[in-house]
């Protein structure tokens, strides 16, 4: 038996006014989930446990099968695992955003908090205005390292876990209403401005129409994690594809293989035909029991408040990822059994992550149930099945026996 689950980051959302009362994963052309989804089991997950925040990093931890109260130590540590930072234990990881503020004569605690990605802006660029940044900032104590697109790392050492604010959580909002409580962060985040705002990248970015990356914001700050081993845990090796690093450093965490995928970068315009075949080829050539294929484009389009798309995010989730891969699935004969869900929603309202129950959708290739017409935060409701501890779904998956 072959397992998979597909992970749309921030798919769900709420019912919009210019989607006749739709939302975007009930809008959305879903061939693909709209032939699996009448012969699915289909529900609710509640991913986000009771009083924690509701992150792609809880989340996604429940989702693999993880207990967020037991193993979540951070977000930014998850990332240093990926990156390959090898944190000492009193070491503090802090996600590291380059992030468009307004660049106007104000004070930069009266600036206004723009853009949380800096246009989706590459790694490559990202990589020199982080040199510039680390030239200038970093010192014994204070170590920058390069992530991917606009999300990066800075490690304290003997750091304290203080708290921060994500910079999506407030768009629109004054910088001064959420800058860091220790001295030194704040210093550090003030002087980042007057760093990148005048950086050659910068103004050719704003002259191409590009939000310009002007300013670092820390936030996300934790110590090293522990995760169990998922084959020891589960008895199946498994395997992640993501363009994310905090996907990547959970599966580090967790004894995965990350399987990297050209032209995986996080974004609407993501190699998603590569995703499809690259967990056909773990699955079915390589050996795994188990791929998680992530996908981050639904939960940004989230961020940016746009549902036109988001909806096309989706689509192209259906129509290029999960269609050919349950193609390649069928064709081989193989049995699996694949889950398609949203880690947490992102509705395009507020623009940011909610803690709401997902719909999730299990498809047996072996067998078929009474599941509803099409797959979506309705038809979950409507199923009677919650799942009030996100961290036994996958149990679900796998056929074991869960409460």
């Amino acid at each position: 038996m072959k397992y998979v689950i597909v992970l749309g980051d921030g798919m769900a959302d709420e019912p919009i006014e210019a989607l006749g009362g739709l939302t975007p994963l009930e809008y959305a052309k879903t061939p693909a989930l709209d032939a699996m989804a009448p012969v699915s089991e289909t529900g609710l997950a509640q991913t986000i446990p009771e009083g924690m925040s509701p992150g792609s990093d809880t989340a996604n931890l429940s989702v693999l099968g993880y207990d967020p109260k037991q193993y979540y130590t951070g977000r930014s540590p998850l990332e240093a695992l990926s990156i390959g930072v090898d944190m000492k234990s009193d070491d503090v990881a802090l996600r590291t955003n380059l992030i468009t503020v307004s660049d106007g004569d104000e004070p930069y605690e009266e600036k206004l908090i723009l853009d949380h990605s800096s246009s989706e802006i590459s790694t490559e660029d990202a990589a020199v205005l982080l040199d510039a940044v680390r030239a200038e900032l970093e010192d014994e104590i204070y170590h920058f390292y390069v992530g991917t697109s606009y999300r990066h790392l800075l490690i304290w050492e003997k750091g304290s876990v203080v708290p921060l604010t994500p910079p999506h959580d407030v768009l629109g909002q004054k910088v001064g209403d959420h800058l860091p409580a220790d001295e030194t962060l704040r210093r550090m985040q003030k002087r980042s401005y007057e760093i990148l705002s005048r950086h050659p990248i910068n103004l050719e970015r704003k002259k191409k129409g590009l939000n310009p990356a002007n300013s670092c914001w820390f936030w996300g700050a934790g110590t090293r994690p522990a995760l169990t081993s998922f084959e020891e845990k589960n008895r199946k090796r498994g395997a992640m594809i993501s363009a994310v690093d905090l996907l990547k450093g959970i599966a580090v965490g967790a004894g995965m293989k990350n399987i990297q995928v050209e032209g995986a970068n996080g974004q609407l315009h993501t190699n998603y035909e590569g995703k499809a075949q690259a967990a056909a080829d773990a699955l079915l050539k390589e050996g795994y029991d188990f791929v998680y294929v992530h996908v981050e484009a639904p939960d940004e389009m989230g961020h940016q408040g746009s549902w036109e798309r988001k909806v096309q995010a989706i689509e192209y989730l259906d129509q290029r990822l999960i269609g050919p891969l349950k193609q390649d699935l069928d064709d081989s004969g193989e049995p699996y059994r694949m889950m398609v869900l949203p880690d947490h929603p992102t509705p395009v309202r507020v623009r940011t992550h909610t803690g709401e129950p997902v719909p999730f959708l299990i498809y047996d290739s072996r067998k078929t149930c009474s599941g509803p017409s099409a797959y979506s935060e309705k038809s979950g409701r409507e199923s009677g099945l919650l799942i009030s501890r996100g961290c036994v779904l996958i149990d679900r998956l796998f056929e074991k026996n869960i409460m």
